[in-house]
């Protein structure tokens, strides 16, 4: 199996020992996981300042994907949301999408944006089955 690219909402549902955060689990155990830059940029400060700093560093082992940002690509991704009426996508976000598009890696997120750029740019979204 491919690694998965988990987004920062998955993380911070993890941390906080959610019913969905569960679904981490056997993807840590399988190895399976993989971060990008920006993803550890949106979890480690708050990690630091709530002194979690043995997960900070557990984090920070975790695969890196380069980030490569086509800023034309950005800009024709974030024109797309618009004409489709998804109004509120964060460049991160965006970034974090192209991401996975770039590695051809599945994207784990509970951000429900993602769905819908799933439909418009040809993103998979890691599912439990």
């Amino acid at each position: 199996m491919t690694k998965v690219l988990v987004d920062s909402s998955v993380w911070i549902a993890f941390f906080k020992g959610t019913e969905d955060g569960k679904l981490l689990f056997p993807l840590l155990d399988a190895n399976l996981v993989c971060v990008n830059d920006l993803i550890l940029a949106e979890l480690i400060p708050s990690l630091h300042h709530k002194k979690e700093l043995t997960l900070a560093r557990l984090l920070m082992s975790i695969e890196k994907m380069p980030l490569r940002i086509d800023w034309n690509d950005i800009i024709a991704m974030q024109t797309a949301n618009l004409k489709n009426g998804l109004n509120r996508v964060g460049v991160p976000d965006l970034i974090i999408a192209q991401n996975a598009l770039q590695n051809a890696l599945p994207l784990l997120s509970f951000d429900t944006h993602f769905e819908i750029m799933k439909k418009s740019f040809g993103l998979t979204l890691f599912t439990a089955n």
